[in-house]
């Protein structure tokens, strides 16, 4: 029996066409198919179309929009492809990830490099890999179908800017590839409940702060006035920085003692952080109990932040929720 997926679009690279001004989205849902013949042999599909923007001007609200069309739809379909840009597509993997939890039926995210209209594009590739894996039998929760991989969605990173294979998995293996219309599934997963955990709230008041040599520590009081959480982005296993000349210690100190959440990273994508490595991490995260995020991605940090605080200002359940694995995100846990 043929599945049965629904098509969400949302805009992007993959719906666009070229003005005098640049590439902007302008292809509906239902052309999109028209792009990707033979997928009828394997599934029916339905679109709807809930935004059609450049993925530039993604903002959290848009993540609550594409969680109400799942969940209104969710027993109505078996899985779901959701058409998207390239350049925040990590963050939404990611947030969707969070947002929608132990989902049994596939929630697939993609989109391309180029138009779908165009002679030479990965677009209808990348759209028919979708749907195919969409209804393949092991399919289940929140990834990214990208290039003939599919990644977790918190695994998700886009790591080159034109190229097709723009996407990878970081400090995961891709959970299947797809190679000429078949599906190789490397990991199986079967923790997974009838009906999935829907969250409705989330709070954007995160902020992620980029480590260079000399910046000034004074920049956390100034961000500290408008977020409620900041994640620094650190050197290496990561550190604070704590030289005479410019001193983050005291600055951390005052934070944490305003009840703001601190979580550190690292810029490094490969292989994650051990603040315990060394004395300027070690030492900072031992006198204030920093959160550090390890393996995980920065997108995948900062939507989960996001997430964990739309559900709670309680700080010790804020790090316990944050150490608890959702969706691969977290192989090590404090």
């Amino acid at each position: 029996m043929k599945k049965k997926i629904l098509l969400i679009a949302t805009g992007g690279t993959i719906a666009s066409k070229r003005l005098e001004d640049g590439l902007t989205p302008l292809i509906s849902s239902k052309e999109l198919l028209q792009y990707v013949p033979g997928v009828e042999q394997f599934c029916t599909v339905d679109a709807i179309q809930i935004l059609n923007i450049d993925s530039t001007n993604l903002q959290p609200e848009y993540w609550l929009d594409i969680v109400e069309a799942i969940k209104t739809h969710y027993c109505d379909y078996d899985g779901f492809v959701i058409c998207h840009g390239t350049d925040t597509m990590a963050y939404t993997a990611a947030a969707l990830s969070y947002l929608i939890q132990n989902s049994a039926k596939p929630i697939i995210i993609t989109g391309a490099q180029k138009p779908i209209d165009l002679d030479v594009t990965d677009a209808r590739t990348n759209l028919y890999d979708s749907l195919l894996y969409a209804c393949h039998p092991s399919a289940h929760r929140v990834c990214l179908v990208f290039d003939g991989q599919v990644i977790a969605g918190t695994r998700a990173r886009k790591v080159r800017s034109k190229s097709y294979n723009a996407f990878e998995s970081i400090n995961y293996p891709p959970l299947a590839t797809i190679h000429d219309g078949r599906v190789i599934q490397y990991i199986h997963d079967s923790n997974f409940t009838s009906y999935p955990a829907f969250y409705e709230t989330i709070r954007p008041s995160v902020f992620l702060l980029k480590l260079v040599p000399g910046i000034s520590p004074d920049i956390l009081s100034v961000i500290a006035q408008q977020y409620d959480a900041i994640i620094i982005e650190s050197y290496g296993v990561g550190g604070i920085p704590s030289d005479s000349k410019r001193d983050f210690l005291s600055e951390i100190d005052r934070l944490v003692n305003m009840g703001k959440i601190i979580v550190m990273t690292t810029q490094v994508m490969h292989e994650g952080s051990d603040m315990n490595v060394y004395a300027v991490g070690h030492v900072a995260k031992e006198r204030y109990g920093l959160i550090e995020s390890f393996d995980m991605t920065t997108e995948a940090t900062v939507t989960k932040l996001m997430w964990i605080l739309g559900q709670t200002d309680n700080p010790q359940t804020i790090k316990s929720m944050f150490y608890t694995t959702i969706n691969c995100d977290i192989l090590f846990q404090e």
